[in-house]
Formats: C-alpha cells, structure tokens, sequence
C-alpha cells in the first residue's frame, strides 16, 4: 500500500507511526483530508474519490492497528460492507471485522485491552465505526442464519494483522460457505422486495432514499452479491465474461452507480453527516454543488429529473440482470416447451419470450409484443434475454414510434383492449416504451415538482392515474369504488377515458396553462391516430378540465345552488360528468398516498349528484330544486325522531326556528341528531357541543349550539388547532330567534377522525371552558415543520363575484402552518367581519381555502371593506 505522505494530491501531515497516537493529530488529519475531498469534489472523478477515502483510511487503520501494538497479536483486522469494497463516502459507516485466534485466557484479556483501546481511539476520532470482534468459527456460524453478515463475509477485505489468520478464514470462505448459491440469491431477492416494499415498490418519491429505494445503490449491489457468490469472485466484470452481461450494459451500471455515488457524495457533503434521503432540505445545495446552478426549484427539478432517469434505467438494468441469475441458479429457462403465439412471440415460465433475436428489427413489434401479454393473460412479464432485445431496438430508434402508421393501429388495438391499460401498460412504462411511443411523455420521464402536494413524478402519476382507471373494472378491485364501478361498466368509449388519463398532465413543466397545452396535444393524437371528432372533443375536453371537479368540490360551497349551476353549465352533459367524475376519482388517488379519505370522496359524491339531478331535467335551463331537497330532508329527520319518541309539535316548534338554510345544508341523519339533543337539553346547560360522525363520512363532526355571540369561530379555530385537529369544512348558522349553529368537519393530523373517547371529552371539555370565558383562546406556538422550511408561499386574497347581496367569499392562498385558522379567526374578529362558511384545502405546502363572511350588519363587504381585509390579511400572515 502507498504511503499517504507521498499522495500528490493530498498533502495533510500524518501522525508519526513510531510515536504513541495523539487524539488531537489524527484529529487535525482528518479535517484537513475531509477539507480536501470537499474541494477535490468539484472537478474530481466520483469513482476516483470513493475509492482514494478507502485508501487514506486503509493507512490510517493500519498505522493506529501498529501503533496499539497489535500488530503482533494472534488478530487481524478486515474491512467489510461498502468498505470491503473499497468505496467510502464522507458520511460512511466505518465496518470493520476483526478476526481473533482462539488463545489461553492470559493472552486473550491481553488482546482485548488493546482492541478495546483501538476502537475508543476510533470513536473518539469521531468516526462512524462498526465492529465486531469473532473467531473464524464465529463468523461462520453466526453467518448460517444471518444473511447480512454472510453479505459481509464475501465482502471482507484484509488490511492488517496476522496474515495467517486472514488466509485460514479466507480459504475456508471458498471452501466452506454456508449458503448455497441458490439459498443465498432467493435470500437476496427476498430481501431487495421487503426494501422496496418501504417505499411503495417505486423509484419515484420525491425524497428518495440514494442507498435503499427502488433502483439504488442497494439494488446495484444487490446484483454484485449474487454475482460474487455465484462465481465465487470479488469482481464485478466476471458479469459480462460468464455471459450475464454485455459490456455495453456493464458500463451502463457503473455509469449509473457513478451517478448515484456522486450525488450521495454530494448529499454527505452538504448534509455534514451520514444522509442518505435527499430531503427537500438537502436538495437546494446539492444541486448547487452537483454544477445545475443556484435557481432554486428550477435548479432541483432538473437535477431530480436526472436522478429519476437513473434510477430507472438500474431499475430495468437489475430486473432483468436478477431474472438472468433465477434461470441460472434456480434451473427455470425452459424455452424448450414455450407456447408459440405467433412468429415473433412464445409464452415460456408465464412470461412472454422473442422466438428469435431478431424480433424487433421489425420495430412495430416493439408494441405488438404489448399487445401479446393483453391478449393472453397467462403473461406475467417479460423474459430476461427479450428486454434486452427491447433495450437495445429502443436504443436504436431515430423517432417516436407514433409516427409510424402500423404501431398507430397496434397502439389503438391495445388501449381499445379490456387488459391493455392493465400489465401492458405497467411494463411499457417501466421498460420505456411509452417514451419511446410518445415524444411529449418523453418529456414528463422523471419531471418532479419541488412540493410537497405531488409525491410521484409526472409519469409515475400518470401511470397510476391510468392504473387506476383500469381497476375501475377490474374484478380484483370490485366494490372499493362502486360509483365508478357502475359508471365505467356503462361507457361506450371508455379508451377515451384512458386516453384523457395520459395526457391530462402530459404538458407539465412546458411552461403555460398545462391544461390548454394537454388539450391541443389531445386533440391532435386523436387527430393523428384516426379517432373521431366526438372521441377528440370528449378527449380533449376531459383534459382541459380535469382539474375542474376537484377544484369545486374540495374548494366551493358546494352546498349553495349557484356553484352547482356553473359547474353544470361548464359539463353540460351527463355523458361528460360520468367520464370527469372517474377521472377525478382516479387523478386525486394518483397524487399522493394520503390524499384521499372519505371526506373527499363524500364531496366529489355530493357534487356528481346535485349536478347530475340538474342534467338529467328535462330543460334547457335545469335548476335545483331547493325546496325538494328542503322537504325530503325534513320529511326523513322526522321519522328519524318520531321513532325516537318525540312529538310531531314540539319537532315542529323547535324547527320553526330554524332557517331554511340550515334544512338545505344538513343531512336528516345530522338534522335529526341535533334535534334530539337541543329538545332534551335544559336552557341552562348551553353551550351544546356534539362530537360524532352521524354521516359516516370518516370525519368528526362538531356540533355546537349556543347563544349568538360575537366571533365564536375564532375560539372554537384556536381550540381545534392546540388540540391537533385540521379544520376541513365549517357552517355558521344563526337561529331565527338569537342562537347559533355551528357545524365543524374535522381530522386529526394523521389525516384520520376523532374516536377515542378520552380524547373527544378532553376537547369537549376545552371548549367549555373557553366558551364560558374560564380560560382564554389557546394560542398556537409550533414552529414549522422540517419540510415546510424548505418552501415559501405568497399570500393572496382573490374575491370571487358572487349573485348573494348578503355575503361576500374569498379564497385565501397562504403557506400552511400551525395556527393559520386561528390566526385568520382572529384577523376576522379585528375587522368586525362574520363568518358564514369556510372550507379548508390543503395541497401540500399550500394553503387554499375559501371563506364566506358578511358584515355585522348581515351585507356583503363593501369594496373599501374588502381592501382593508385583504391588505390586512397578507401583512399579518406575511409576517
């Protein structure tokens, strides 16, 4: 080994070796070596530095293993995991194997002073050390039932001490290693899916892990540790000479693992410590030191954009390099008995299989070989040796293959099929196909947005939007959505709605109204691949207002008569409702996994079908019928409560009370609830609070009855926020004779209702207090959260034109944070403005709610009013 005072590139002043070691020399060796790399990192090769930080502290653990004396001891010490393969990061673990001999007593406490010495010495040096200290029968047999540390042992790499020792364990290593080939791959696979399974079996997350998501360093590795105990080897290029790999697809992997050791390079650098996530923390600076600039957002989604192209390309790379070593290791290539389903395509082990290597000189094959596996649903995948062939016909295509009018049919063929948005269209993502179809979806591969609302990147989401389309009518997935169930079972066209799935985003991070975009590349697809001009219209439609649904159910009062009208206006038939709503469905399930609750799903409900009632009249001008929905809701809760033993007058004296807004904006379950309770209730006792969910809506509801008082929301706001609960959706109702009535929707912040009876009664008793003035309002001190830090909001205040000469409503945009109901409570209360409804939106770091508020004289605010509201809302949340 070199000595490190001769590095020409690294010139830190080494301890002497013959000296006692000095805590505060290897100490400033260190910094200024850890100083170096942090310089060296700007122009340097990743694979050189990786390996030159194994080298330096190959010749520091050797000089301090000297240097305690050891050097003549019955032990030697060994590098393991990612150091055994000579590759170290900043942030690293230290593993380290020490191998002792067996010895009398006398000799063993002699050895294990100093050992226990050495490794202080290393500790106090501040170094992420792992250690263990065993016997060569040690390290065999605890290896029998731990597949880690048999991952170790092949890795294991001598650095000093007794050489005699390391050759007995090394050859025994050869000889006697207690997992099979086939064992040992089968523990392998098993454990790359419980990794993968952490993070939803996707390389897409948006603060992914470099070392353990799906297509990673593990997953590179993964394929190294079979392949070193298959062919008994420590190099990786015995791959490629056993046939495995080609060398082009060998320098793939190690350009990806380059990639990826340079960003976790990176990311150690700038998180000072061992991190492997790529938080949204990190993401700014590492991005800055990877050379794609300072421009914040723009500068992480081009870098992230890189990452997720890397990470699929492994992704692919592994898949078919672990499906090589099944059929190598388990015996299962059995091509001899394959079912031929054509001239170019058989059926072998349930996966499809090229019957020859030239199958896709022909490049329509490259979508009549996803065709196949719709039509025969023995298919379960792709065979090894056929994505490599689909690898390399993709790498020779000069042009989208839409442009060729025969994969045009094949493509219509497949969406047109009833399993070709099912596993055809999952693997052609996977293996690229559809960028290699479609110029645009080239485009969205890996397009991240720097948020904390969209957790996948636009293709993944896409994807999955699509997939979940598909199981809208797939029997494995029957009853989970049966409004969507019933309605995909009824469309003609449902490839229409595929086809509004794919490119209902297809034009994000273009610049511009992606929405318009989309559109135009919709219309022009179906243009392109002979659609009809209703299928265009109905297509290109649906993508214009994909997000329209959404946006007025989470985001309108969905319960005043004039949004449903406009939203009517703008679908204007059933048939374009029915198609929206599924989209919906599916876009809202596709963007994050906590997105979607019973909440959201009760509204979108709502709304289809207050908009449905109005398309289905016979006019040509429908309107809802208030009074209907008035008298069925009365009608219901009345007999809801004579069953409960209340008398017909007493219902109706209570009721005379009541305002007919309240009987249009509550169900009979809710009506009949608060009725039971305020006729049972001594005048004495108010305020009333309830806490339940009587529409099994899979929220809280609150429910409080008292004497009309001034602000009463923003006391209930400050309550609910110190004990934890989100606001989603909140009514202001006045009785006719001095009462209130105030319905709360609420969450925890886990995103999940309010059931644990201490918890319900500790809030109960909170709000008691503060509505009888014995404690004040609870004022919010959380700080942001971690994530939030990394993201800034402009506050915005837009009044939206309302017919209602009462009220005046306006949406609030804002950075979410702890307190902000609250605050925005208190803000109201300070101008003298009345709130009459609000509803809660939250989409990622982004706050965007409406509120619906009037004057203390019961008139919209006027426009001297509104400005004063709106330049005090921004400077109070601005601060």
């Amino acid at each position: 080994m070199a000595n490190a005072q001769e590095d020409k590139d690294f010139h830190g002043r080494w301890p002497d070796r013959t000296l006692q070691p000095c805590l505060k020399d290897y100490k400033a060796l260190l910094e200024s070596y850890q100083n170096w790399s942090a310089a060296r990192f700007v122009t340097a090769d990743i694979d050189e530095l990786v390996h030159h930080r194994a080298t330096f502290f190959d010749q520091l653990i050797s000089q301090l293993w000297q240097q305690f004396q050891l050097e003549d001891e019955p032990a030697s010490i060994l590098a393991v995991g990612g150091y055994g393969r000579e590759t170290l990061h900043p942030g690293s673990d230290i593993d380290l194997l020490i191998l002792v001999g067996p010895e009398n007593a006398e000799a063993e406490a002699k050895l294990s002073e100093k050992l226990g010495q050495f490794v202080t010495f290393l500790w106090d040096l501040h170094l992420d050390i792992g250690h263990s200290v065993r016997t060569i029968e040690d390290c065999f047999a605890q290896s029998e039932n731990d597949i880690t540390i048999a991952t170790n042992l092949i890795e294991s790499r001598y650095l000093s001490g007794a050489e005699s020792l390391y050759n007995e364990f090394h050859q025994q290593l050869l000889n006697d290693f207690p997992w099979s080939s086939r064992d040992f791959y089968q523990a392998k696979l098993d454990e790359q899916k419980q990794r993968h399974q952490q993070y939803h079996s996707t390389s897409y997350n948006l603060e992914p892990n470099i070392k353990s998501s799906p297509g990673g360093l593990r997953d590179i590795q993964t394929v190294g540790w079979i392949a070193k105990r298959h062919f008994r080897t420590h190099s990786d290029e015995n791959l490629v000479e056993y046939g495995y790999m080609t060398a082009d697809e060998f320098v793939e992997l190690r350009d990806c693992m380059n990639w990826l050791w340079r960003i976790r390079f990176a990311l150690h650098l700038e998180a000072g410590k061992r991190e492997d996530r790529l938080l949204f923390d990190f993401q700014p600076g590492v991005a800055v030191r990877l050379g794609y600039g300072n421009d914040g957002k723009a500068s992480v989604e081009t870098m992230m954009k890189d990452y997720f192209k890397v990470v699929l390309r492994v992704s692919e790379l592994n898949q078919m390099l672990l499906q090589f070593f099944h059929q190598a290791i388990l015996g299962t290539q059995d091509l001899q008995h394959a079912e031929h389903i054509s001239d170019d395509f058989a059926v072998a082990n349930k996966l499809l299989t090229a019957r020859h290597d030239n199958v896709f000189d022909n490049h329509c094959n490259i979508i009549r070989a996803f065709v196949c596996i719709a039509e025969h649903p023995q298919i379960q995948g792709i065979h090894s040796n056929t994505i490599r062939l689909l690898r390399n016909a993709r790498a020779q295509l000069s042009e989208p293959l839409s442009h060729d009018p025969e994969c045009r049919d094949l493509f219509n063929q497949l969406i047109q099929h009833p399993r070709g948005c099912g596993l055809s269209f999952a693997l052609m993502h996977h293996h690229s196909v559809l960028a290699s179809y479609l110029s645009q979806w080239q485009q969205i591969v890996g397009q991240m947005q720097f948020d904390l609302f969209h957790a996948y990147t636009v293709d993944e989401h896409t994807f999955r939007l699509v997939r979940n389309l598909y199981r809208f009518s797939d029997e494995d997935y029957q009853e989970q959505f049966p409004l969507c169930e019933k309605l995909v079972a009824q469309m003609d066209r449902r490839y229409c709605l595929y086809l509004a799935g794919i490119f209902h985003d297809i034009a994000k991070g273009r610049g511009g109204d992606h929405s318009e975009l989309g559109e135009m590349d919709a219309r022009n697809f179906c243009h392109q691949h002979g659609y009809s001009e209703e299928d265009a219209e109905l297509v290109a439609w649906l993508v214009r207002h994909h997000l329209t649904m959404s946006v007025t159910a989470q985001k309108r009062d969905i319960h005043d008569p004039e949004v449903i009208q406009d939203f009517a206006n703008q679908v204007s038939t059933l048939e374009r409702l029915d198609y929206l709503y599924c989209l919906t469905v599916a876009d809202i399930r596709a963007t994050n996994q906590s997105l979607w609750n019973n909440w959201k799903a009760t509204l979108l409900e709502e709304l289809y079908n207050a908009t449905s009632y109005l398309l289905q009249q016979d006019s040509n001008k429908p309107t809802l019928d208030i009074r209907q929905r008035i008298n069925e809701n009365k009608a219901s809760a009345m007999a809801l409560l004579l069953s409960a033993g209340f008398e017909k007058a007493e219902i109706l004296a209570l009721w005379g009370r009541f305002t007919a807004d309240y009987f249009f904006r509550h169900t009979a379950e809710q009506i009949s609830w608060h009725s039971q309770h305020i006729l049972n209730l001594p005048s004495e006792q108010l305020p009333l609070i309830l806490i339940g969910d009587e529409n099994n809506y899979g929220t809280t509801e609150l429910f409080i009855y008292h004497h009309e008082e001034g602000h009463l929301f923003a006391s209930v706001a400050g309550v609910l926020d110190s004990q934890q609960l989100n606001i989603l959706d909140a009514q202001i109702l006045a009785t006719r004779d001095g009462f209130v009535m105030d319905t709360f929707v609420v969450l925890q912040r886990d995103g999940k209702p309010l059931t644990e009876p201490h918890r319900i009664e500790e809030v109960k008793q909170q709000l008691l207090d503060v509505l009888h003035k014995r404690i004040p309002v609870p004022s919010t001190k959380r700080p942001l959260s971690r994530r939030m830090k990394n993201f800034s909001v402009a506050t915005e205040v837009t009044f939206i034109p309302s017919k209602h000469h009462g009220r005046t409503t306006f949406e609030l945009v804002t950075l979410d944070r702890p307190g902000l109901i609250a605050k925005l409570a208190a803000i109201l209360q300070q101008q003298n403005v009345i709130l009459l409804a609000a509803k809660i939106t939250t989409i990622g770091e982004q706050a965007e709610d409406l509120f619906i508020v009037t004057t203390e004289q019961q008139t919209a605010l006027s426009d001297k009013q509104k400005k004063t509201l709106k330049a005090k809302i921004i400077k109070d949340l601005e601060f």
